[in-house]
């Protein structure tokens, strides 16, 4: 990753209070967070598009559902104004969402993808970003899941988890990169403009 267009969109997916639930199980990669404000400060300096993706759940116990705090985002991605944001009910953040639609119309080509969880809204988004021609990004250390138990009853670690989602999506669906690498990009790019 040499240098990032300034027309790369950051999309940030499902970065909500909910997520901090003890239901969820133990998670890996406690700075997610802080790497995740770092892309969007970086973002916010170089004027480049951040999209805002919130999981809007239709579970009646769950902490995503629309009217519960967990549904809110966190503190440190709250979108400002002029930032675009998409509310999606399933785990693609582009299903019954106009999110193809504004990139396609702002010819936003590239994509970061960021957030909660690996495995999950992340690993859709991303593998439907691929087949949809987009040219993507999955930063490893902006991303962070859960432990899970398998349909074995085999337990794993949210660090396997973690690892093993983006396995899958390396050079096949995207590239996997760090927070670094695309900061890196973006400091590319602002010194040759």
């Amino acid at each position: 990753m040499d240098s990032l267009s300034e027309r790369a969109a950051l999309v940030i997916i499902d970065v909500q209070k909910g997520f901090d639930a003890p239901h969820w199980g133990v998670r890996n990669n406690p700075q997610a967070e802080s790497n995740i404000c770092a892309l969007l400060t970086a973002w916010r300096k170089t004027n480049r598009p951040v999209v805002h993706v919130r999981h809007m759940s239709a579970e009646a116990n769950s902490p995503l559902r629309p009217g519960q705090p967990g549904n809110e985002f966190k503190n440190e991605v709250s979108p400002v104004q002029g930032e675009h944001v998409e509310e999606k009910n399933v785990n693609s953040a582009f299903i019954g969402t106009g999110l193809e639609n504004y990139l396609r119309k702002n010819s936003f080509d590239t994509l970061v993808i960021v957030g909660l969880t690996t495995d999950h809204c992340v690993s859709t988004s991303t593998r439907m970003a691929g087949n949809l021609g987009f040219h993507t990004y999955v930063v490893a250390d902006a991303t962070a899941t859960f432990n899970r138990r398998g349909f074995d009853g085999k337990h794993y670690s949210a660090d396997d988890v973690h690892a093993v989602a983006l396995a899958s999506l390396h050079e096949e669906f995207a590239s996997v990169v760090t927070t670094d690498d695309v900061l890196a990009a973006c400091t590319s790019l602002a010194s040759t403009i």
